[in-house]
């Protein structure tokens, strides 16, 4: 047996090749080979990896932020409003849901020897749940525009699922903070805080990608000043819920728009999202443990 004959070629065995596809190590003759950003490669290798070497999501177009660039950049922008909506309709057709849904923080009954109602009640739900109720449509109107202006380039910015995480932890940070600070039996609700985390986010995307600095401070200052002063001369907001959803957006876009390569980058912005839950768990923790 002659030991220094060359391999075939996998798909022309009677070919004797010293070139290997870099992705597979299949030996590959002259006409088997297609050229690749590095070395050769095997037909098969090309049509499951376009070429690359990875696979096709591999190739896909990518935010800023990493993730897959869609069709329709707002189509989450888009659920979160209609959400809204949809509960704010169902609100008006059902006042009693707002009782079910607000965030009240202390422990109460509706009626004597009636079930125990509230969030150190054991009712966590409503941390996520008042973030999606108004009562007013004003209230509704208002936040669905900011919602709609700020949320829409962030999402595109972003990608679906890092945007959807960023509202959801930054609704959940807003009503941590008023958990933990507020009068446990006012009933809060409105998506201002999650609306504000989206806003945090923004300043970190603007600030990772250079862009002018100042209008979007100036809207930060704004509506901390609408949040502290309101036009009707009564403190009728939660600065609880904006400050918190505020911080709390702006720490995991921070984490989902830190340069990293490969894994790391997936590693450290999932990382961030985690961090970000542990903490307002803490803060719910604390606060379950201050009203029990």
């Amino acid at each position: 047996m002659d030991t220094d004959r060359l391999p075939g070629c996998y798909r022309h065995p009677d070919r004797d090749t010293g070139i290997r596809c870099t992705r597979c190590e299949r030996p590959i003759c002259p006409e088997c080979m297609i050229s690749a950003s590095v070395g050769f490669q095997c037909p098969e290798c090309v049509r499951a990896g376009s070429g690359t070497g990875h696979r096709p999501a591999a190739n896909a177009p990518r935010t800023v932020a990493g993730g897959t660039v869609a069709a329709d950049p707002h189509l989450i922008t888009k659920i979160l409003i209609g959400i809204n909506v949809l509960v704010f309709l169902a609100m008006l057709a059902d006042p009693a849901l707002a009782v079910q849904l607000e965030l009240i923080g202390g422990r109460y009954r509706e009626y004597p020897g009636g079930p125990v109602h509230g969030v150190a009640a054991g009712e966590y739900h409503r941390l996520l749940t008042s973030v999606f109720l108004h009562v007013q449509w004003w209230h509704v109107i208002g936040n669905m525009i900011g919602l709609w202006v700020i949320g829409g380039p962030l999402e595109a910015a972003l990608g679906r699922v890092r945007y959807l995480a960023v509202f959801l932890l930054s609704g959940l940070g807003g009503s941590a903070l008023v958990y933990l600070l507020s009068e446990p039996y006012v009933p809060t609700l409105g998506a201002s805080g999650a609306v504000f985390g989206l806003l945090g986010a923004t300043v970190v995307l603007a600030k990772r990608l250079r862009y002018e600095m100042r209008p979007v401070i100036v809207m930060v200052v704004l509506m901390l000043l609408l949040t502290f002063v309101p036009l009707g001369g009564a403190l009728t907001v939660s600065w609880q819920a904006h400050v918190g959803g505020l911080v709390t957006g702006a720490l995991v876009g921070l984490g989902m728009l830190m340069p990293a390569a490969g894994r790391n980058r997936a590693l450290v912005q999932w990382g961030t999202c985690a961090v970000a839950f542990l903490l307002v768990a803490a803060l719910v923790l604390v606060r379950t443990a201050e009203l029990t």
